[in-house]
C-alpha cells in the first residue's frame, strides 16, 4: 500500500483502516484523530480492496463534518469520491425516502417540517381539542412525540400503554399530528428515521436492494445513536455485517436528545465476533489535562476501560479559581482572556463553557464593559429568522403544491388581506374539493365568504406561485426564482417599510444572504434544483452555524463543546447541584452522564484549563450558597494549581468566603440520622473531605450537603 495512507497513522489507527470483513467498534477517545481513521478505512477500501464508491456509506451527525469527510476522502482517493455517500443519518433518510418514495407511501415531492411548522400545527390541534396551550404546550407535546418516534413508537404503541386519561390524550394528539403531516404529504426531522426503519423492515425488496447497495456500513459518534438509528445501521449492515462503528462511551452527553449510551456499550452483545480497537492517543491537549481528565472519567462505572495519553508530557497545571460570586467569576473570566491577548494568543482561541444558559448573561455584560467580542454559540439561528422563514415558505409551495403550513405562511407574508380566518376557509375549501390551496387560488370561487379584495388577493397569490413553479420547471436555478420572489411577493417594499430604515435594510440583507446561499448551492450540486436546495436548508444543524470569527471569545454551554477545541478553555460555575446539575445527583445513570459531561469540557483544552466555582449565585432569582463540585475534588491534586485570592471574599454576616474551609458535621459512615423532610436513615459514603454525605432514607439514596442539610446524627 502506498504510504500517503499509512505513514501517517499510528499502530491503532492503522489496525483499524487495514482491518478486514466483519463488525468493527473503534473507541476513539477525545482528540485521537478518529475522523483520520474513518477517511482513510474508506481510501482503503476503495484504492487497495477494490470497493466501489457507491457500495459505501459513512454516516455523521452534522453536515459540516460531512462536508468534511467528503473533501478529506476526495483528497485520498480523487474523483471517484463523487459517488460516495458521506453524509447525517436524516440525509442519508431523505435520499433514500426521495427514491423509494412509493414503497414509503408519499409523493416524491414531500416536505420536511422544522421546529415552527411542526408548533404551529400542534398549536391548531391543541385549539380544536379545547386544550389550554399554557397547560400543555405545543413544545411538551412534541418532545413526546418526538420521544416516541426515536423508540419507532407510533400512536396506537402510546395507546395501547397509556395508563391513564393524560397518556391516551396524548396518543389522539400523536395520531392527529401524524394526520396532518400526511395530508400535507410532510415528514417531520423524527419521521425520516422511523419511516425508512419501518419502510425496510416491511418491504423484503427494498431492504435488499439497499442491503446490496452498501456493502460498508461506517457511523461516527455512534455514542450519540438513538434506538431508530441504531435499527438503521443494523437494518444497513446485514447480512455482511461489515459495519464500522467509531465512538466515545466516555463522550455519550446527549440522552435528554434520546441518545442511547448502550448502542456503544453493548457493540460487543449485538456482534459478538466484533473487533474492538482503542484509540487512546490524544493529539490536541497536554499531559497534565489528559492526567485530570482522566481522573473524572474513570470513576464512571458504565464504560469501556481506556486512558488517554499524549507525547505532550507536561504542560500547565489545572487552574482552580475560588470566587466569592458569580460577578467575581465574570471578572475572572475577563483576567484570564486579557492574560492570553497579552500571551499573543487571539481571542478565537479562547472560550468559556457553563452548564446552562443561564449563566451566560452576567459574563456578557462583564464582556461588554471590558470591550471584549464575544459570540454566543447555539443562539438564535439564521434560518429562524422570521423574514428568511416567510421567503422559504414561498419556495416549497413551489416544490410541494400539498404543503398547506407553507401556503399559510407565504400568504400572510406580507399581508395582503389574506387573515387567518379567510386562509382557514380557503384551506376548508381545499380539504373539500380534495385538492392543494394553491389550485384553490387559482379559482377563488370555490372558497365561500370571501369578500371582493380577498378573492382579487388569493388570485394574485396563486398567479404568483404559478409564474415561480414555471420558472423552477424551466430550469431556473433556485437563486433567480428567490430574486423574483422577493420582488413580486412584495417582501421588498414590507421589509423596507417595516420599522426604522436601518431595521428594515437589515431584514432585507438577511434575504439576499439566502439567495446567495442559494446560488452557492447551485455552483456546488452535481444537478441544483428547488426541492434539492429546500431539503439541503432544512437539514442544516445548529453547529453547522458557529460562527467563525477571529475576533471573539466564544461562550456555549457545555453540551455545545463538543467537537470543538480551544488553546484555552474556561469551565465556570463547577458547583454542586449546577455541575453535576441538581437533577441528576440522585440519579446514578444522570451522574455518570454530568461526569461524561465535565470530561467533554476538560478535553476541549490544549494548553490551558481554568476551572471556577463560586461561593454564591444567583439562580432563578433566589441566591444560592454552594460547595465545590466533586469533579473538582476527582482531579489529583499534582494536577491542580490555584489562582492567588486578590480581593476580600466575605459573602454576608456569618458566612464563610469562598475560599475558607468550610465546617461540616463530623459524619462517618453507619452513623443513624433523622432529616426534616425525609425521615431517619443511615450514612452510607462520604465524599469531598465530608462535605458531601451519601444517606439511605426509606425512599431512595440522596447525597447531601453536610454542612446545609436540615438533618442531626441520633444517638446510638
Amino acid at each position: 500500500m502506498s504510504t500517503d495512507l499509512l505513514g501517517s497513522l499510528n499502530p491503532p489507527q492503522r489496525q483499524a483502516v487495514l482491518h478486514g470483513d466483519g463488525p468493527l467498534l473503534v473507541l476513539a477517545g477525545a482528540g485521537s484523530g478518529k475522523t483520520r481513521v474513518i477517511t482513510h478505512r474508506i481510501a482503503h477500501l476503495v484504492r487497495e480492496r477494490g470497493v466501489p464508491v457507491h457500495q459505501v456509506l459513512a454516516i455523521t451527525f452534522t453536515n459540516k463534518a460531512a462536508g468534511e469527510m467528503r473533501d478529506r476522502i476526495a483528497e485520498l482517493i480523487g474523483p471517484d469520491a463523487k459517488g460516495l455517500w458521506a453524509s447525517t443519518f436524516h440525509s442519508a433518510c431523505a435520499r433514500i425516502l426521495r427514491m423509494e418514495h412509493q414503497a414509503a407511501g408519499y409523493d416524491r415531492s414531500f416536505s420536511i417540517y422544522d421546529d415552527a411548522d411542526q408548533q404551529r400545527i400542534m398549536r391548531e390541534i391543541l385549539k380544536d381539542e379545547g386544550i389550554d396551550p399554557k397547560r400543555l404546550t405545543p413544545r411538551a407535546v412534541l418532545g413526546r412525540i418526538s420521544a416516541a418516534k426515536n423508540e419507532l413508537q407510533h400512536p396506537r404503541d402510546l395507546a395501547e400503554q397509556a395508563v391513564d386519561e393524560p397518556d391516551r390524550g396524548m396518543a389522539r394528539l400523536y395520531q392527529r399530528y401524524q394526520d396532518r403531516l400526511m395530508a400535507n404529504q410532510a415528514m417531520d426531522f423524527d419521521d425520516l428515521l422511523m419511516v425508512t426503519v419501518e419502510m425496510l423492515r416491511r418491504d423484503p425488496v427494498v431492504r435488499e436492494r439497499w442491503q446490496r447497495r452498501f456493502r460498508h456500513v461506517l457511523v461516527d459518534e455512534y455514542q450519540d445513536t438513538n434506538h431508530a438509528q441504531y435499527w438503521l445501521v443494523r437494518i444497513l449492515a446485514e447480512p455482511d455485517r461489515n459495519v464500522m462503528v467509531v465512538g466515545d462511551d466516555d463522550q455519550g452527553i446527549y440522552s435528554w436528545r434520546g441518545a442511547d449510551i448502550r448502542n456503544i456499550l453493548e457493540f460487543k452483545a449485538d456482534y459478538p465476533d466484533a473487533v474492538i480497537i482503542p484509540l487512546e492517543q490524544n493529539y490536541r491537549s497536554t499531559s497534565t489535562i489528559l492526567h485530570a481528565a482522566n481522573a473524572v472519567v474513570r470513576n464512571n462505572r458504565g464504560r469501556h476501560p481506556k486512558r488517554l495519553f499524549t507525547d505532550r508530557a507536561g504542560g500547565e497545571v489545572v487552574t482552580v479559581v475560588d470566587c466569592a460570586d458569580e460577578h467575581d467569576e465574570a471578572r475572572m473570566v475577563v483576567r484570564q482572556i486579557t492574560r492570553a491577548v497579552a500571551e499573543g494568543r487571539s481571542l478565537d482561541q479562547v472560550a468559556v463553557f457553563y452548564r446552562t444558559h443561564a449563566q451566560s448573561r452576567v459574563i456578557e455584560d462583564q464582556l461588554v464593559r471590558s470591550g471584549i467580542g464575544y459570540q454566543v454559540l447555539g443562539g438564535p439561528r439564521f434560518y429562524e429568522r422570521a423574514e428568511v422563514k416567510d421567503l422559504m415558505s414561498y419556495l416549497r409551495v413551489v416544490a410541494n403544491p400539498a404543503d398547506r403550513e407553507a401556503f399559510t405562511r407565504a400568504a400572510g407574508s406580507p399581508k395582503r388581506g389574506l387573515g387567518p380566518a379567510a386562509l382557514a376557509k380557503v384551506s376548508q375549501a381545499a380539504e373539500a374539493h380534495g385538492t392543494s390551496m394553491d389550485a384553490v387560488a387559482r379559482d377563488p370561487e370555490m372558497v365561500p365568504g370571501l369578500n371582493v379584495a380577498q378573492r382579487d388577493a388569493l388570485q394574485a397569490m396563486g398567479a404568483l406561485i404559478d409564474r415561480l413553479r414555471d420558472m423552477d420547471a424551466s430550469g431556473s436555478p433556485p437563486d433567480r426564482v428567490m430574486e423574483r420572489a422577493i420582488e413580486d411577493s412584495g417582501l421588498r417594499e414590507a421589509l423596507l417599510a417595516d420599522g426604522p430604515a436601518e431595521a428594515g435594510l437589515g431584514r432585507l440583507d438577511n434575504l439576499q444572504e439566502l439567495v446567495g446561499v442559494a446560488a452557492e448551492y447551485t455552483a456546488r450540486a452535481e444537478e441544483p434544483s428547488l426541492a434539492g436546495f429546500l431539503e439541503e436548508v432544512a437539514l442544516v444543524s445548529a453547529v453547522d452555524e458557529a460562527d467563525d470569527d477571529a475576533g471573539r471569545v466564544t461562550l456555549m454551554t457545555v453540551h455545545n463543546a463538543k467537537g470543538l477545541e480551544y488553546d484555552v478553555v474556561m469551565v465556570t460555575g463547577l458547583e454542586e447541584g449546577l455541575f453535576p446539575h441538581m437533577r441528576s445527583i440522585d440519579d446514578p445513570d444522570g451522574l455518570e452522564e454530568e461526569r461524561r459531561l465535565c470530561y467533554v469540557a476538560l478535553t476541549r483544552a490544549r494548553e490551558r484549563l481554568v476551572l471556577s466555582h463560586a461561593g454564591s449565585r444567583a439562580l432563578r432569582g433566589n441566591r444560592m450558597y454552594a460547595i465545590p463540585s466533586r469533579f473538582i475534588d476527582e482531579i489529583p491534586d499534582e494536577a491542580l494549581g490555584r489562582e492567588p485570592v486578590d480581593d476580600v471574599r466575605t459573602i454576608g454576616s456569618g458566612v464563610a468566603g469562598a475560599g475558607s474551609p468550610i465546617a461540616v458535621a463530623p459524619y462517618g459512615v453507619g452513623d443513624a440520622v433523622v432529616h426534616e423532610s425525609f425521615g431517619e436513615g443511615v450514612i452510607t459514603g462520604v465524599q469531598q473531605k465530608g462535605r458531601l454525605i451519601q444517606v439511605r432514607f426509606d425512599d431512595k439514596e440522596r447525597v447531601l450537603m453536610a454542612d446545609m442539610a436540615p438533618m442531626r446524627k441520633v444517638a446510638g
